[in-house]
């Protein structure tokens, strides 16, 4: 029996635990949720998944999700006009 874990690692390497993987270049909030698009505003708290690293180990598997902060204006092309 192998226990998936799933975290995610914020910029100042801080880590939470998610419930499940999440897809690379995903947009996620602070919570580690997928941002449904398009945001409402690009005034909003985001990060993009830009790595994942998978650790493999007898009977646990932890997939690490590194994000990055994006900026308003790196935000503008997914905000609703």
């Amino acid at each position: 029996m192998v226990i998936h874990e799933y975290f995610v690692v914020f910029p100042e390497g801080d880590v939470q635990e998610i419930p499940s993987r999440l897809p690379l270049n995903a947009l996620v909030d602070i919570n580690g949720q997928i941002l449904d698009l398009p945001l409402p505003t690009n005034r909003m708290i985001v990060f993009r998944v830009h790595k994942i690293r998978v650790n493999e180990d007898r009977g646990t598997n932890e997939t690490f999700h590194y994000l990055e902060l994006l900026s308003a204006e790196e935000l503008l092309p997914y905000a609703q006009p």
